[in-house]
């Protein structure tokens, strides 16, 4: 019993510790930015790596808690809308991302991605789970065999150990189906609106297990890390199975957090990703 209110104890400390000093002050203003047309006609092909798509009721919850907690969602479109808004200006090929925010979700949204990426070609979708939720992998492997191409995970949002055992299951089954996930594991934007903490869960340190535990896993952390971006630029110089997106972390609206200096990385293991639509 004394062990047990030790442990509970130095799980509180620990929790408070790592609470301390956010690098971000939430909520963030707005912008009033001029939008352009459309990219330059003279870029090469453009792939966003990063765009959300959901059910539009579910949209709306999320954007309800960006304008409570994050930042105001400038680009308030349905998901069928994005895909068009993105491809009538110019970009080439979508990543839609989606995850779950409690068990039982994932298959109806695993189902909606399928039907999304039957009707626009342009887009290629990644599937999702909550990490813990019973059959898991079952869920996975369903939504592969409907043409989905990945897994998207949100520790910030989810809440979970991205070393626990429950979540071996996802990662054997990408690799098993020879898939990528993209896990938001960056320890920004921190918010107590979350349920749980994101700087007690998530560092490069904790990526860096999973990527030594599993080589054959292809990891994409996105934002750049944002909030340990050089830790992540170094640890992308040592693992071949690690890639970044530069979602947000090049836009200079962290005005707290300098952007990264992507000429001196890898470029080879960083895409582009826009976070669209949930931008200010």
């Amino acid at each position: 019993m004394g062990n047990e209110a030790d442990s509970k104890s130095k799980g509180r400390d620990a929790y408070i510790a790592a609470e301390d000093r956010p690098l971000l002050q939430l909520p963030l203003p707005a912008l009033d930015d001029a939008e352009g047309d459309r990219l330059p006609v003279n870029m090469p092909l453009v792939i966003d790596a990063h765009v959300h798509l959901f059910p539009t009721k579910l949209f709306q919850a999320v954007w309800g808690w960006f304008d409570k907690y994050g930042w105001p969602i400038r680009y308030r479109l349905s998901a069928p809308e994005i895909v068009k808004f993105l491809t009538a200006r110019g970009v080439s090929h979508i990543v839609g991302l989606q995850y779950a925010h409690k068990p039982g979700m994932a298959e109806e949204l695993n189902h909606l991605m399928a039907g999304w990426m039957d009707e626009y070609p342009q887009l290629v979708g990644l599937a999702t789970c909550f990490p813990g939720e019973k059959g898991a992998a079952a869920i996975l492997g369903s939504a592969f065999e409907n043409g989905l191409k990945g897994v998207k995970l949100h520790i910030h949002v989810q809440g979970f150990d991205m070393n626990a055992p429950e979540l071996e299951a996802v990662y054997r089954a990408c690799i098993e189906h020879d898939r990528p996930l993209l896990m938001h594991a960056g320890r920004e934007p921190k918010s107590p609106a979350y349920r749980c903490d994101p700087y007690a869960l998530c560092s490069t340190a904790r990526v860096e297990k999973i990527l030594q535990r599993f080589p054959d896993l292809r990891l994409c952390v996105p934002h750049m890390g944002l909030g340990e971006c050089d830790a992540y630029a170094r640890l992308i110089e040592n693992y071949d199975n690690l890639w970044l997106d530069t979602t947000m972390a090049l836009s200079n609206y962290f005005t707290e957090l300098p952007a990264p200096d992507i000429r001196t990385m890898r470029l080879d293991r960083i895409m582009y990703g826009s976070d669209f639509p949930n931008i200010p």
